[in-house]
């Protein structure tokens, strides 16, 4: 066990899995339980096989929440809307290695536009890919999914990818943020956060039908709470 203080624990519920009928509300109640950031999926039906929420949604939740927002970009050639996106009221900008051939540029122009930038990786893309960009993002995403759909399955060899991660940020003394974005829930929350994962971005598990929003978002804190005094 590690002794000193535990990094604190960040929950981004994914609105992909929000009540879009009555979104307005989901968000309040988000925000009403506790959660740090809202995350927006942007989907474009080319790099990903879905289309999902655009620029006006992100106008939308700008003048409804204070939370900051968390916009995870699934779409190709990303650095063409980094502006547009700030104007739209982003806080955070998420690209994909995969989807932008120039990374570093983009990831300077998301800096310039005033957002903070971060980068994502699918479950089959090395982690090397990112290796050169650790010292100019503030996040790294590993998705523990596929991306393109919500409600999958959680890959349980995305553990071994964060706790890599994890440690080359250690190593290389840099204050980057690690998220888990795929499938997560109270039964694996509490593994992931040992394997070194600040920010749990959880979808279903906050806005399933089965639970209310408070107890979906009590209920990842409770599993993260049992082991943040094992991880610094």
């Amino acid at each position: 066990m590690t002794t000193g203080t535990p990094r604190p624990v960040r929950i981004a519920a994914s609105i992909l899995a929000a009540d879009f009928a009555r979104l307005g509300e989901q968000v309040a109640e988000a925000e009403a339980a506790g959660c740090d950031w809202l995350h927006v999926d942007v989907m474009d039906g080319h790099f990903v096989p879905n289309i999902s929420l655009g620029l006006p949604v992100i106008e939308a939740l700008r003048r409804s929440t204070r939370l900051p927002l968390d916009v995870h970009l699934m779409i190709e050639q990303p650095e063409r809307f980094i502006t547009a996106f700030a104007a739209a009221g982003a806080d955070h900008l998420i690209i994909h290695v995969e989807a932008c051939r120039h990374l570093h540029r983009a990831v300077e122009q998301i800096r310039a536009a005033g957002l903070s930038p971060g980068v994502t990786l699918n479950p089959a893309t090395p982690l090397v890919m990112v290796e050169g960009l650790l010292p100019h993002v503030d996040q790294v995403v590993i998705m523990s999914v596929n991306p393109g759909f919500g409600g999958q399955q959680f890959i349980p060899s995305s553990l071994s990818r964060l706790a890599a991660l994890r440690r080359r940020l250690t190593e290389a003394g840099l204050n980057v943020l690690i998220s888990i974005d795929g499938g997560v829930n109270p039964d694996n929350a509490g593994q992931a956060v040992l394997a070194g994962a600040d920010v749990l971005v959880a979808g279903t598990a906050v806005f399933g039908r089965g639970h209310t929003v408070a107890a979906g978002v009590a209920a990842l804190r409770r599993a993260a709470a049992q082991v943040g005094q094992d991880r610094l």
